[in-house]
C-alpha cells in the first residue's frame, strides 16, 4: 500500500498537467443532461448508457464512459442535494491536493468499479452497474479525512463534524454489503470493498502514521517512568495543599500565600532545591552540600 501510495504522490508531482480542471462540474453537468434524457424516454436510455462488459465486448464502447454520468436518484430534489454535495466535495479535495492527484482519485474509483463489474460479470454472471454512487461516498471519506472537524448541517438543521458522519457512512457500508451478501447480489456487495480499497490506497501511509502516533503516545502514558512522574507531582500537589504555599524563600521565609505580589526563583548554583525572594534571590549564600 504504502508503495502505491507514494507511487500516486510521484505521479501527481511529477506531471502537474495531468487531469481535467475542475472536473465535478462536468460530471454534475453530464448527470443533469442524463436525468432529463432519462426522464424524456421514461428511463428506458439508462439501458444504452449503464456499464455493461458483455455489451462492452461488443463494442458498445460508450458504456467505459457514459455509465458515470447516470444519476442515482430520480427524484429531482434529492438529485439537487446530491450533485450539490458531490460539488462542494469534489472541490474541496481538488483545492487541498490540486487537480493531478483529485482526478487521479476520481479515475481510480471509476476504474476499481469497472474492474469490479468485469470480475462480477465472469465469476457471477452479472456485471451491470449505473452510476457511482460509491466512488462519491469515496470521495466524502477523503475529505473527511482531510477535514475530520469540518461541521456540515445535517438535514440543513443538525450541525455534525464530518468525522463522524465518515464513521456512519462506514457503517452504511457494512450493512450494505451483509444486505447484499443476504440478497445474493454479490457485486452491490464488492462495490463498497472497492471504493474502501480506493480510499485506504491515497490515505494508507496517513492512517498508519497516525496509528503509530497514537500507539507512541499509549506507550509513553502508561510507561513506568510516566506513571513515576504523575505520581511525584500528585505528592508535591499534595503536600503544597497541607502546607498552605507553593514558595518559601529559604532566608526570610516569606511565602506566596503572604506575599502574593512577590517573585520567588530557584537558584541553580545553591546544592539542593532552595527558593528565593526577590530580595535575596541574587544576596545570599549559596547552600552547600
Amino acid at each position: 500500500m504504502r508503495k502505491l501510495n507514494r507511487a500516486v504522490e510521484r505521479f501527481a508531482l511529477e506531471h502537474p498537467r495531468f487531469g481535467i480542471p475542475n472536473l465535478m462540474r462536468y460530471i454534475i453537468i453530464g448527470n443533469v443532461i442524463v436525468f432529463f434524457l432519462l426522464r424524456m424516454s421514461n428511463y428506458a436510455a439508462v439501458l444504452f448508457l449503464g456499464f455493461d462488459w458483455g455489451q462492452v465486448l461488443h463494442l458498445e464502447i460508450w458504456r467505459l464512459v457514459t455509465f458515470i454520468f447516470v444519476p442515482d436518484t430520480t427524484d429531482p430534489f434529492q438529485l439537487i442535494l446530491s450533485l450539490y454535495f458531490m460539488y462542494f466535495i469534489g472541490s474541496m479535495l481538488e483545492q487541498e491536493w490540486g487537480t493531478p492527484k483529485f482526478n487521479l482519485y476520481y479515475l481510480s474509483g471509476v476504474v476499481l468499479t469497472i474492474l469490479t463489474a468485469i470480475i462480477s460479470y465472469y465469476v457471477f454472471h452479472f456485471g451491470y452497474v449505473t452510476g457511482t454512487y460509491y466512488v462519491g461516498m469515496s470521495m466524502f471519506l477523503a475529505f473527511a479525512a482531510l477535514y475530520p472537524d469540518a461541521q456540515l448541517l445535517l438535514l440543513f438543521v443538525i450541525p455534525i463534524k464530518a468525522k463522524w458522519l465518515a464513521l456512519a457512512d462506514v457503517a452504511l457500508f457494512a450493512v450494505d454489503i451483509t444486505s447484499a451478501l443476504f440478497q445474493g447480489n454479490f457485486l452491490r456487495a464488492l462495490l463498497p470493498v472497492a471504493a474502501l480499497l480506493n480510499f485506504l490506497v491515497f490515505f494508507w501511509c496517513d492512517l498508519m502514521d497516525q496509528l503509530e502516533r497514537r500507539r507512541g503516545y499509549a506507550r509513553h502514558k502508561n510507561s513506568h517512568q510516566t506513571i513515576q512522574f504523575q505520581a511525584a507531582v500528585r505528592r508535591q500537589r499534595k503536600k503544597e495543599a497541607e502546607r498552605g504555599y507553593h514558595h518559601k524563600c529559604s532566608i526570610c521565609g516569606r511565602t506566596d500565600t503572604e506575599w502574593p505580589d512577590l517573585e520567588f526563583r530557584y537558584c541553580s548554583r545553591c546544592a539542593g532545591y532552595h527558593c528565593f525572594c526577590q530580595d535575596h534571590i541574587f544576596n545570599h549564600e549559596h547552600f552547600r552540600e
